[in-house]
């Protein structure tokens, strides 16, 4: 059934729409404790959940775990005892340790989580029969869901139920989305299939490949035609989140009452030349091989073939002309000291420029 804009009615659901208490009693395992995985921990054992934590012994995360307050267990011994695992570890390993660690150990009826509908829709994972599949998958990154919980708000969530063995799972799937925030927000139906295909399109074409090529272009268009790295750093790169929020805050409506009218005006006329007909062509052809499977094989077989082109580009882009203007700048801010960096950037080299 369509609604008056000609869209299917999918369900939005609230706080008050998710009963918690059906998580009572069951004990969840997350397995990864990076940026979803210790928001997912922490937020759910604020809500009152008990939960454990599953990750490879050795690996960097588990001290970190431990640190928290987490009972952190190798990945099988926590799937023993879980009646809920939610999967948050990267894409591209969780195939191999679902077929190793998580799927020989499941109690039956258990109920398995995602994030990213990836593994399940390209069929990379292939669940037991006897086994409750869902997805709950936050708009935001980890460290945005930790913070918001924190603040008493919360980063809105996508749901599906894939798989309903017991007949509760659709239950389970809002309780867990209430428990780490997302319902203060709003969850809001979908499939496996439209919240990959979705989100690799939004990833590629927009928010990630699409706006840092964006600016890189920006900055790279300045500097060859001889302004300073910093100026253009500044105009192109530093600028975007103060534009972002805006849009975050009040769409682009408010964002263009905040600018100057001179920028609302080249908005209007400049934004259709660069974004023009041939570039929505490409982000046509780039959801198309998304949609056909071409993206997520060569992605299998980047990690299959060791990431040798992945990794050069890794590390092309942080020896960049941009990346090491900005560590640079960063670096002289009053309020950035050493011991406040983000992890990310504490390899970056600086006050090598000027």
């Amino acid at each position: 059934m369509a609604n008056k804009n000609g869209y299917s009615d999918l369900k939005m659901f609230y706080d008050a729409d998710c009963d918690l208490n059906v998580l009572k009693g069951k004990k969840i395992a997350v397995i990864g404790y990076g940026s979803q995985g210790h928001a997912h921990s922490l937020c759910l054992r604020d809500s009152g959940m008990d939960v454990i934590v599953g990750l490879r012994k050795g690996g960097k995360s588990w001290a970190k775990a431990v640190d928290a307050g987490f009972q952190v267990y190798e990945i099988a011994d926590a799937v023993k005892q879980a009646d809920i695992v939610m999967i948050l570890i990267n894409d591209e390993v969780q195939a191999k340790v679902y077929k190793e660690s998580i799927g020989p150990n499941l109690k039956d009826g258990a109920y398995v989580a995602f994030a990213h509908g990836f593994n399940i829709h390209f069929q990379q994972i292939v669940p037991a029969s006897n086994i409750n599949v869902f997805m709950v998958a936050p708009k935001g990154p980890g460290h945005t869901v930790r913070s918001e919980y924190l603040d008493g708000k919360g980063v809105p969530a996508l749901y599906a139920v894939y798989q309903d063995v017991t007949g509760n799972t659709l239950d389970i799937a809002l309780a867990y989305a209430a428990a780490i925030g997302a319902a203060r927000a709003g969850v809001l139906e979908t499939t496996f299939k439209i919240e990959t295909e979705t989100d690799l399109f939004g990833e590629q074409a927009v928010l990630c490949g699409g706006v840092t090529a964006l600016m890189k272009a920006g900055f790279d268009t300045l500097v060859e035609a001889g302004f300073d790295p910093r100026n253009a750093y500044f105009e192109c790169i530093h600028e975007m989140k103060l534009i972002v929020d805006l849009i975050y805050k009040g769409g682009f409506s408010m964002m263009r009452y905040s600018i100057s009218d001179t920028a609302e005006y080249g908005d209007y006329v400049i934004g259709p030349r660069i974004i023009n007909d041939s570039v929505k062509a490409e982000m046509k052809q780039v959801l198309k091989e998304i949609q056909d499977g071409t993206f997520a094989l060569n992605w299998i077989a980047e990690n299959n073939n060791g990431r040798a082109h992945f990794n050069a580009m890794r590390r092309i882009e942080a020896e960049s002309l941009n990346e090491r203007t900005g560590a640079d700048i960063r670096a002289l801010y009053s309020w950035n000291k050493p011991e406040t960096l983000l992890e990310s950037e504490k390899g970056v080299k600086v006050g090598k420029l000027f």
